[in-house]
């Protein structure tokens, strides 16, 4: 089952709570402001020139309430709330699988490596003292370069977010040689950032000397960065309006946003990590395919065959392009992918069929054969492997 008809029952349930609560609140102050109408009426009671009978007066009070008969309407309420609740929850249990044991095939993992993967996605995130607490009690050495690392970068980013750009500027101006052979656009970026900044606040003269001091490199005709540059000197005569001015658009947020993105992105490149941290990739393309696992488990189990000793599924696993790092090949004679043991194979005419398609073709390397899109011969000794 699909996860909109549970998105569904779940909106269903919400809307539910809102009614019944709306209905709650709305008995209890009716019944709340008749209580406090007929204590009002009893106080009275002190002025001897009005006395009063409390017997009626309560009897009335008894009878008003029963004519709003608040138990009625909230057991009508919390009954619907509470039949909605039951669907939701068996649904879950039909379309959720809870024991995902089924879909667990036994790794040999390198336990060094995942405790490491761990505390660097704490690190990553800014969770310093959990990354440190992972790595007490697995008892791994200490990464402190990465941990010193990772810790500037956080001290950056959330100084960015107060549009502090002068640690981002520094550690650019540390990192420029290496940010060039990358072809980075970072530092421009940056200064363009804090020279808006200044001008935004009115302030032309400190604007003017900013770009003659930091912008003006990036302005000289060599630099791919020209026309930028020209574009944020027409914004000085709108120095302090640039809200209401045609260059309004440059003063987005998302400018912001995107060079935070960019410079994490950069920085990790420079340490030789990914952008994303590899514990959450591994985690949502865990996520991704666990129901095409569970179903494979649960064909397998009823035909009484055996599918984790195997070395390649028998069916595919589609992930998302974001999950893809690296080129695959699938023989278009077997349909078989490429594998460290069938894998794909170069023939003279510059067509590639996988190692097993070439030895059958061959019949076992005995002969020659004829390319299946070309009428060249080949043999298996012409053939060369190919690496992605």
């Amino acid at each position: 089952m699909e996860l909109s008809t549970i998105k569904d029952a779940f909106e269903c349930v919400v809307k539910k709570q809102k009614l019944c609560c709306s209905k709650s609140q709305d008995v209890i102050y009716q019944v709340g402001r008749e209580i406090e109408q007929t204590l009002t009426e009893i106080l009275s009671a002190h002025d001897p020139t009005s006395p009063v009978d409390y017997r009626s007066v309560l009897a009335d009070l008894k009878v008003k309430l029963n004519g709003i008969g608040p138990i009625p309407q909230l057991e009508g309420s919390h009954k619907e709330l509470v039949v909605s609740l039951s669907k939701y929850t068996k649904l879950l249990e039909r379309s959720l699988n809870s024991d995902i044991s089924k879909a667990y095939r036994y790794v040999d993992f390198d336990h060094h490596i995942v405790n490491q993967m761990i505390a660097n996605h704490f690190y990553r995130e800014g969770s310093f003292n959990l990354g440190d607490g992972i790595i007490d009690e697995a008892g791994e050495p200490e990464s402190t370069i990465l941990k010193s690392q990772f810790m500037e970068l956080h001290q950056i980013v959330e100084a960015m977010k107060v549009k502090n750009l002068e640690p981002a500027l520094n550690w650019v101006s540390a990192n420029r040689e290496k940010l060039n052979q990358i072809g980075s656009n970072l530092e421009v970026k940056l200064h363009s950032l804090q020279f808006l900044e200044i001008l935004q606040k009115g302030n032309l003269a400190s604007a003017l000397q900013y770009a003659r001091t930091c912008l003006s490199p990036f302005a000289s005709p060599p630099s791919p960065h020209k026309d930028e540059v020209v574009k944020l000197m027409g914004c000085l005569i709108y120095a302090g309006r640039l809200d209401s001015s045609p260059y309004s658009e440059i003063t987005s947020p998302t400018h912001w946003e995107k060079s935070m993105e960019d410079l994490t992105r950069q920085f990790c490149s420079l340490l030789g990590q990914s952008y994303n941290s590899p514990l959450s990739m591994t985690m949502a393309a865990g996520f991704e395919g666990l129901p095409t696992l569970l179903k494979l488990a649960n064909v397998m189990a009823a035909r009484k065959q055996e599918w984790q000793a195997m070395k390649q599924l028998p069916v595919p696993l589609d992930l998302g392009k974001e999950f893809q790092f690296h080129s695959i090949f699938v023989c278009p004679v077997s349909r078989d992918q490429g594998s460290q043991e069938n894998p794909p194979m170069l023939m003279p005419c510059l067509h590639v069929l996988c190692k097993q398609s070439i030895l059958k073709l061959s019949k076992s390397g005995t002969r020659t054969f004829k390319c299946p899109y070309c009428p060249a011969d080949a043999s298996v000794a012409q053939c060369r492997q190919l690496y992605f």
